[in-house]
């Protein structure tokens, strides 16, 4: 698939797996036919490197970029233009979408988390508790749980249930590192939910079980990892590194 002018920073399948979605560092947002590799969408109304894309799971064909212009924007592949913005005070380097598709995550720069409700369109929900970048996030499979991964170094599980206790940070991991290169290291949950794992800069792949109990810590890449993927059905994962490699691991049962 070719058409970015510039780094592609983050890819995300739409649900029916029919189209990919890309974020450039060229200020756009594409999809792509899965099928064919022919372009099908682009979206250029960011004026920032686009940091971020992430689909949502039901509904309208929605997707959610957020970019370095400050802006998070929720676009509808059937409409020429985007849907619904968001303005945040900082570059914007992680987005997600709500389980029902009603509302979208954003972070960045402001070390903060906040939730913006596509209904009412205003902010609706802030998590604070990181103390520098927020580079991921991944929402979990049933909804109810966001996972942040952070350049201080800490990934953060919080509840995002409606009606949840007023101390949503439910659980803190660490190990994986971040350093001076400051990259966009991404998070991502397991299927059924059972683990987690992270981009780290130290070279190594990190696993960790929902409890919070660190189960893999796994090397071969020599290069910052800089996202982890769960196998939809099989035990495996998939690294991607700053070494150009992608390495297919096989975890224990």
């Amino acid at each position: 698939m070719t058409g970015h002018k510039n780094a592609v920073l983050e890819v995300a399948w739409t649900p029916d797996g029919e189209r990919v979605l890309s974020a450039g560092a060229d200020k756009s947002v594409r999809a792509w036919d899965a099928e064919t590799g022919a372009p099908v969408k682009t979206m250029k109304e960011h004026s920032g490197v686009v940091n971020a894309v992430c689909a949502a799971r039901c509904g309208p064909p929605l997707l959610v970029s957020g970019s370095d212009d400050g802006s998070v924007k929720v676009w509808d592949l059937r409409s020429r233009r985007s849907a619904a913005t968001f303005a945040e005070r900082l570059p914007v380097t992680a987005v997600a979408f709500s389980e029902e598709g009603d509302a979208v995550f954003a972070a960045g720069l402001g070390n903060e988390i906040h939730s913006w409700d596509l209904r009412a369109g205003g902010l609706s929900l802030t998590l604070a508790g990181h103390s520098d970048t927020v580079t991921g996030l991944a929402l979990s499979a049933d909804g109810t749980q966001l996972l942040s991964n952070g350049m201080d170094c800490a990934l953060r599980i919080w509840d995002v249930r409606p009606f949840a206790p007023a101390e949503r940070c439910v659980r803190v991991l660490e190990g994986a590192t971040h350093n001076f290169e400051k990259l966009l290291l991404r998070a991502a949950w397991a299927p059924d939910g059972g683990k987690v794992s992270a981009g780290s800069a130290d070279r190594q792949v990190y696993i960790w079980d929902a409890s919070g109990k660190l189960l893999y810590k796994l090397p071969g890449h020599k290069g910052s990892v800089n996202e982890v993927a769960f196998h939809p059905s099989e035990p495996i994962v998939a690294s991607c590194s700053s070494d150009r490699l992608i390495y297919l691991g096989e975890l224990a049962n």
